[in-house]
């Protein structure tokens, strides 16, 4: 009964007219800055910072938290049409998004994004509403040993996203590892890698990399091989909507993606990036056909879809429940609130019950507006691969150029992508995949950070990963991850080999 009055007090918070008013602001703009690669939602909602102190604390909240979640929604658009990742967390939807396009399906694709995005958010929204308070006891426990253990997990499972050689896929994760450890370490305060330029030594631009990697990378590919494959499709309900068999291939890695993105993004520090990336993992290691991931399979947008729509829903548990950001976005938002003298704990749902669960039912309203937004403006969006190639290609790298500089102000990230996107371009030229350098780089400043903060607490003694029941738990995940991947691998050599011999053995009969 308590749940049901809760979620009736947030109900009559949520539909006053002014919170609607800024919800639909909030999730409109977000859309939009998710669209347009680069800029990111950090960006908008530091601009949007000083608006707050001229409305309720609850209604800058629902504002920018639609502008947060309104994000994750716009950019897989970009992603998708253009192979330009609108936010990080979109980036591993260019794998098999921007092939579906090319083959003449991006309505499909951009329909389906949308539904898992709706899927994974009311998923997350459920988690939310039903386990607030046992989750924020679940992220109480997690200690820089269970971070490390979680972290590492994330790194194996990164490996086997390469769609070719597992071995190539290692090779870009560590190579991503190397590029996190770019910039002023941490904890001693000393410059890394960074070959004495003072743009370095707060690290490489996340949005600079994904950019170049995904995006200019994929513009020299077209331009070198003068491509001219993509197939515009005309628009219409019938073209956007699945076939059943499609509608049927989604479900499960709907499910999947919305219950990981729903559990990652409760936990501090994790977010809707490293849930997209894991879920991806997950779904080509379930997949009865792995090879068709990296061609335009459609789980692998639903998958990470729905997990990162899921994550940024969850993401406000320890946001709000435990005051701990999970990352710079989050921070901002904490700061609106303390800018309003409301202070973010443990106290906060039984202090602040209007905020809280007014918060929580507009996130149902805006991500129900995020659909109504979405759905009509598909045909608009695939309009976009109707434009001529020599007006295409210099608009995308205008606005990369734009979106890269409006992060930091700074020129030297517009050289920064320049020369990633060249990195990229070789690198798809020899056949390495992007995703797991990307994530990669993500987790490594992170699992380095945890492993010396665990350390430092056992006293050097590694044995505190082992003795600690749940970095226990991840660690056995992760040796059995790596046992299976290997077992895959000599399974699918010994079955080649079977074959040849087969087939050779055959030969003279034919002859």
């Amino acid at each position: 009964m308590d749940l049901l009055g809760n979620l009736w007090l947030g109900l009559q918070v949520a539909v006053e007219p002014i919170n609607l008013v800024y919800c639909f602001f909030g999730v409109f703009l977000g859309t939009v800055v998710g669209v347009l690669p680069g800029i990111g939602a950090l960006a908008a909602i530091s601009l949007l910072l000083p608006l707050t102190y001229h409305i309720p604390p609850t209604t800058a909240i629902i504002m920018l938290a639609g502008v947060y979640y309104g994000a994750q929604y716009g950019g897989s658009t970009a992603a998708i049409l253009l192979n330009l990742p609108g936010t990080p967390s979109s980036a591993v939807t260019c794998l098999d998004g921007y092939p579906m396009a090319r083959k003449g399906k991006a309505g499909v694709a951009l329909f389906v994004t949308t539904i898992a995005s709706l899927a994974g958010a009311m998923s997350g929204l459920i988690l939310l509403t039903l386990f607030s308070p046992a989750i924020a006891e679940i992220g109480l426990k997690f200690g820089p040993a269970e971070f490390c253990a979680m972290m590492l997990l994330g790194l194996v499972a990164a490996s086997s996203m390469s769609a070719g050689s597992a071995m190539k896929g290692l090779c870009m994760m560590v190579f991503g590892l190397l590029l996190g450890m770019v910039g002023t370490d941490v904890n001693s305060g000393a410059t890394r890698y960074a070959f004495n330029v003072p743009e370095l030594m707060d690290g490489i631009n996340l949005v600079a990399l994904a950019m170049g990697l995904f995006g200019v990378a994929e513009v020299i590919r077209c331009i070198n091989s003068a491509d001219t494959s993509r197939k515009p499709e005309k628009i219409s309900l019938r073209s956007m909507a699945p076939t059943a068999e499609e509608f049927k291939t989604t479900i499960k890695p709907m499910a999947r993606g919305s219950a990981l993105g729903s559990a990652l993004g409760a936990l501090p520090g994790v977010g809707p990036s490293i849930a997209a990336f894991m879920s991806y993992a997950i779904e080509r290691r379930v997949a009865k056909d792995p090879g068709r991931f990296g061609k335009g399979a459609i789980e692998g947008i639903t998958a990470p879809e729905s997990a990162n729509n899921a994550a940024a829903q969850t993401a406000f548990v320890p946001s709000l429940s435990l005051g701990i950001p999970g990352d710079a976005v989050m921070a901002v938002m904490l700061g609106a609130l303390i800018i309003h003298g409301i202070q973010p704990g443990p106290m906060l749902i039984t202090e602040q019950p209007n905020l809280f669960w007014g918060l929580v039912v507009s996130f149902a309203i805006g991500n129900i507006m995020l659909v109504i937004l979405n759905l009509p403006t598909i045909g608009l969006w695939v309009a976009l691969l109707r434009i001529p190639f020599a007006w295409m290609y210099p608009a995308i790298l205008v606005f990369v150029a734009l979106g890269v500089y409006s992060v930091n102000n700074n020129t030297f990230d517009i050289y920064s992508v320049a020369a990633l996107g060249i990195m990229g371009y070789l690198l798809m030229v020899l056949k390495f995949e992007p995703a797991p350098l990307l994530l990669g780089y993500i987790l490594g400043p992170m699992l380095e950070e945890y492993l010396r903060r665990a350390l430092l607490i056992s006293r050097g003694d590694p044995g505190i990963f082992i003795d600690r029941p749940i970095s226990a738990t991840l660690l056995a995940m992760t040796a059995a991850l790596l046992l299976w991947a290997f077992w895959s691998t000599l399974r699918n050599n010994l079955r080649a080999k079977r074959e040849l011999d087969h087939h050779q053995q055959l030969q003279p009969q034919g002859d």
